[in-house]
């Protein structure tokens, strides 16, 4: 019998549609969140929470090390892009913009980030995208120039 492979990994993900647009509005978000869901299942990972604002995504999710997290979110976005499209979700083509972030969790911070990640909608009243993803990156010292991060335009 061959020894199996046991792992507890615990990621967060943000990304954004291309050009910052808000189009993941009230209307289409449970239909897509449902589907990356889905892709996240399919491709052996566990979904914990998926929520966000019209211009970005959070994506709560335990990591099965068998993908890089480079091959799931391409995975992911390549996935639900089509989804989008293919069912005419918008009136014009959607894709996602380049790059991500991802942050590591352990699992007594689930709770946390959880909860950060179910209330954005009230979180975004008083903080900005911009602000919020320089601030993940700041808080875990993860260096970067601005014109590699996203585009911002608030």
């Amino acid at each position: 019998m061959k020894p199996a492979t046991y792992s507890q990994i615990y990621v967060h993900l943000v990304f954004s549609p291309r050009g910052r647009q808000s189009l993941l509005t009230e209307k289409i978000e449970d239909r897509v969140y449902r589907f990356i869901g889905q892709t996240i299942v399919n491709r052996n990972h566990k979904p914990y929470l998926i929520n966000g604002m019209p211009d970005h995504i959070h994506i709560l999710l335990g990591l099965n090390p068998a993908q890089s997290i480079s091959d799931l979110v391409r995975d992911i976005k390549r996935s639900s892009s089509t989804f989008i499209n293919e069912n005419q979700l918008l009136d014009y083509r959607f894709c996602w913009q380049e790059g991500y972030g991802v942050f590591s969790y352990g699992k007594s911070q689930l709770k946390m980030i959880s909860n950060y990640i179910r209330i954005q909608k009230e979180h975004h009243k008083n903080m900005n995208f911009r602000n919020e993803y320089t601030g993940f990156l700041n808080r875990y010292g993860i260096a970067f120039e601005d014109p590699y991060l996203f585009e911002f335009y608030d």
